[in-house]
């Protein structure tokens, strides 16, 4: 089992910055693929961004390349998203998952079945 636990989140105004983390344990954290995701209300999940476990590898939704940045600290058991230049629209609850299967296929996936594991969300709201 992996637990996950996000922080960092709270209210910002538009063009400023947040960091997330994610706290792991339970598991090998250096062996999991990481990925981010958001829902915002009334909307489905979305993918943000997700970090291999190599740390060789990240990947961002189209629409947030160059605001959002990916990164992890296996010495700390800690995954970060870097928000830059927050925008009202990325108000959302954002939650941190936990994908063990890309130790074997190496490469990322982006849709949340893939995901095994899932924090209980932090929330990042955005004023304009």
């Amino acid at each position: 089992q992996v637990q996950l636990v996000e922080s960092g989140g709270g209210l910002v105004q538009a063009g400023g910055s947040l960091r997330l983390s994610c706290a792991a344990s339970g598991h090998t954290f250096s062996t999991l693929g990481m990925g981010w995701f958001r829902q915002a209300p009334g909307k489905e999940r979305e993918f943000v961004a997700a970090i291999s476990w190599s740390a060789n590898s990240t990947y961002y939704a189209d629409s947030l390349k160059g605001r959002f940045t990916i990164s992890r600290n296996n010495a700390k058991n800690t995954v970060y998203l870097q928000m830059n230049s927050l925008k009202p629209e990325d108000t959302a609850i954002y939650y941190c998952a936990a994908d063990p299967g890309n130790y074997y296929r190496d490469y990322i996936v982006t849709h949340d079945t893939e995901y095994d594991y899932w924090g209980q969300g932090t929330q990042v709201t955005v004023s304009s």
